[in-house]
């Protein structure tokens, strides 16, 4: 069986967001077994999964990837739309626009320190669109 939910996340600062409880509040139950993939419906944020527990590892992505992609570069030709935008679209496409986790005793087969993350990627975001779906 497939279940599909579609969620929409609030507008939330650029940065690293554990999301993790949203996902699961818009699935109505997990199976025995299974899969949980969530995708996202945007080009200029992504989705990961990583340690949930110490806050300084957001602080530490953040670092590594502005320094990766750096704004305000005079190669970049896509700026029309603020000077985030084009490292938006490369961090959000490093990053991935999806995960898929196992489901097992209908709870998500996650490490001890895993949880799902929302790259915001741009300075003034708006809300973000998640598909979920659940095989079974």
């Amino acid at each position: 069986m497939i279940r599909q939910y579609e969620l929409t996340l609030k507008p939330y600062p650029r940065g690293y967001h554990l999301i993790t409880g949203p996902v699961l509040e818009a699935i109505e139950t997990l199976p025995e077994t299974g899969l949980l993939h969530v995708f996202i419906r945007h080009t200029s944020a992504g989705l990961t999964l990583n340690e949930n527990a110490d806050p300084s590892v957001r602080v530490d992505f953040e670092n590594i990837f502005n320094r990766m992609v750096p704004e305000d570069e005079p190669y970049y030709t896509h700026t029309m739309e603020g000077s985030d935008d084009m490292p938006a679209h490369i961090k959000a496409t490093l990053l991935g626009s999806s995960v898929t986790i196992p489901v097992t005793h209908h709870r998500l087969a996650l490490g001890t320190w895993q949880g799902i993350y929302l790259g915001e990627f741009r300075n003034r975001a708006g809300s973000r669109r998640l598909v979920i779906t659940v095989y079974s």
